[in-house]
Formats: structure tokens, sequence, C-alpha cells
């Protein structure tokens, strides 16, 4: 099941702060210090969302998603079309104004990639549940057959994705700049990951998703379709990836039909170090990476792609499990 002991465990989550306040003196400049842990939450924040739908789905179906990341470059793709249709509102210097065409951006490549996630489902996924090493081979060619189809439609070039104009620039706090976009991020980050916390945890759907993988048997005993409810399962975590894309995108303020294959190396990365299918372990590998990965480029660039591996392992010799390990597995 998806949520964490009863009796919470705080000293992961303190890895957080500690990571932040070991950097400070390493880092030397109280202002670069606050702008790269900014930058490092905003980019957790963006990771977590991404990952969280990869979490969703292995921890509650067992399946091993491999094709994750066409549904991150899906949702890239389709915020480059709506910002091309909405370009009066995104070329605004109104905030609201640009934040309701990042909006429109986010629910068209919701409903899009969760409409390709229920048929990724349906066609790829169902026939391998349980088997594993098939599910890795099914669904990576499914996300190289995704990428081609991208490339079909928006081209296999790079497509430029901009901020809007309001969200462009950075808040000035004394020496210390705060990018504007990246402050979004990580407001959309928290309500996400409190929206996914509370679903899973005190409504009925999420008990009724949670009893189903504890004992599926007993829960369509009592009338419920399991099925249904996983292939729902599947299609939020779908729907999750195309967000992330959305705002990964943003953050790179580019798009590539790869760029989905790229950052799946790095969401596995996360919810290997959060402990696998824990939502909560997510969240907080992902803000440990996206520290780390900050610092480690702002004080050791050449070490910085090695980092969050080194990240790992380090956690991982800590705690082989991961830091929220799912009590069922």
């Amino acid at each position: 099941m998806i949520s964490d002991k009863t009796r919470f465990d705080w000293l992961p989550l303190a890895l957080v702060p500690a990571l932040a306040l070991l950097a400070l003196p390493a880092v030397g400049s109280p202002s670069s210090w606050l702008t790269l842990t900014v930058a490092g939450l905003a980019m957790g924040m963006i990771v977590f969302i991404i990952a969280s739908g990869l979490t969703l789905v292995f921890g509650l179906m067992d399946v091993l998603n491999f094709g994750h990341g066409v549904f991150i470059a899906l949702g890239a793709f389709v915020a480059t079309s709506v910002f091309v249709f909405m370009g009066g509102w995104s070329a605004s210097d109104n905030l609201w104004l640009n934040l309701g065409a990042i909006f429109c951006a986010m629910l068209a490549a919701m409903a899009l990639a969760g409409a390709i996630g229920w048929a990724f489902e349906r066609v790829l996924v169902r026939p391998v549940y349980g088997q594993h090493l098939k599910q890795i081979l099914v669904t990576m060619g499914g996300m190289i057959i995704g990428e081609e189809l991208i490339k079909v439609i928006w081209g296999p070039t790079q497509i430029a994705l901009p901020l809007p104009s309001a969200l462009r620039g950075a808040f000035i706090f004394g020496d210390a700049a705060i990018e504007k976009y990246r402050v979004v991020a990580v407001v959309i980050g928290a309500v996400v990951l409190i929206a996914m916390l509370f679903t899973l945890n005190r409504t009925k759907l999420g008990l009724l998703i949670r009893a189903g993988v504890q004992d599926r048997e007993m829960v369509e005993s009592l009338g419920y379709r399991i099925r249904r409810l996983f292939v729902g399962v599947f299609v939020a975590g779908s729907a999750l990836a195309g967000l992330g894309g959305v705002l990964w995108g943003l953050y790179q303020q580019n798009v590539t039909p790869q760029m989905g294959a790229q950052v799946n190396v790095l969401i596995f990365i996360v919810i290997i170090i959060g402990g696998l299918g824990s939502t909560f372990g997510c969240f907080v590998g992902a803000l440990l990476v996206g520290l780390l990965a900050n610092y480690s480029g702002f004080l050791a660039p050449k070490f910085a792609m090695f980092s969050n591996i080194g990240l790992m392992v380090a956690i991982l010799l800590w705690r082989p499990q991961g830091l929220y390990p799912v009590t069922n597995r």
C-alpha cells in the first residue's frame, strides 16, 4: 500500500534541511545559498510531480512502466501547442493571464496524457501484469513508438517553450535572486503532494485502492471492480506525468522528443531513494535530488551528473529499502 507507517519516521525528512544547512558553509555566500536552495526545491517539486505518477502505478499496481517518459514528453509538446494557440495570454504582462495559459496547458496535457495512458494500459500493460521483465521490455518499446509518433506530429527538432512574460525574471531579496517560475513550481508541487496524500489516505476511493492491493479477491467479493480502479490509477499516473512534462519543459525552456527518456533515469533514482511505491518517500527523495543537483552543480560542476547516483548509493547503504519503504513489499 502507498501510505507510510502509522508512526511517522521524521529522520529521512530531516535529511532535507540537514543537506541545506551542510551546504551553507560550502557555498559561502548566504545569498547564493538561498538562490540555490530555492532552485533545488523547485527542481525537486517538478521531479516529484513527474515521479509521483510512476510511484503511484508501481505502488498500487506493481507495474514497472519504463514507458513513463513518453507521457512526460507528450505533456511538454502539448504545452508548446497550447502556448501558440494562447499566444496573447502567454505574451501578456498580466500575471493572471500567464497563469491561465499555464493552467490551460496543464489541463490539456493531463487530459491527453491520461487518454493515451488508458490506451497504453489496455494494449501494452494489461497482458503482462505480474511479469516484471515483460513489463520492462513492452513499456520500453511503447516509449520508443511514442517518441516516433511525437516526431511525426511535432517534428524531430527541439522546440522552444519560453516562460510567459510575467513569470520571467526574479524576486530580489538583498543579494539573492529567486526566479518567479521556481516559486510557482514549488506551489504546484505542494498542491499535488497534498492532493495525493489526502486522496490515498482520507477518501473512500483511496481506501478501496489500497485495500485492493492488499486483498484483491476480498474487495471484489464486496462488489467493487478493482480492475477499473487500477485502470484509473494508471490514467492518473499518466496524467501526472503529462503535468510534470509541462513544468519540466518550462523549467528547461525547450522540449525534445527524447526528453522523457532523459528524465527517466532521474525518476527511477528518486523512487528508489524514497522507497518503491511510497508517495511521501518519492517527495523527500525528489527534494534531496533537486537540492544536491543544484549545490553540486555550483560547487563541482564536473561531478554534478554523478551526484544523484552517489546519493542513491549512500541512502541504500543506510536503508536498503529506501527512506520510506512500503510495508507490504
